[in-house]
């Protein structure tokens, strides 16, 4: 199945609260549900005003879907061709 990165634009992603990012996380987990388990979100990078989600779903339509579902912003998706660590270079 597809890995997919989002890149979500929010103003002061890097200063939200614990309790935000539990609202915002629970506000998912509940699209993520009603959606069924074709997409999983696999985990989340916040960064100053921004942040970076990477998501498993079967096409980057879903992905966006979830966005539109969650009222989230979705300013790029795109699909991961490699991964690479440390390891790649041995």
């Amino acid at each position: 199945m597809p890995k997919y990165v989002i890149e979500r634009e929010i103003p002061g992603a890097g200063k939200l609260t614990p309790e935000q990012l539990k609202t915002i996380s629970q506000t998912s987990c509940g699209v993520l549900n009603n959606m069924g388990p074709q997409i999983q979100w696999v985990q989340s990078y916040v960064a100053e005003d921004k942040i970076y989600c990477v998501y498993i779903a079967p096409d980057k339509a879903m992905v966006l879907e979830h966005a539109k579902q969650g009222g989230f912003p979705a300013n790029s998706v795109s699909e991961v061709t490699h991964v690479i660590d440390p390891a790649t270079a041995e």
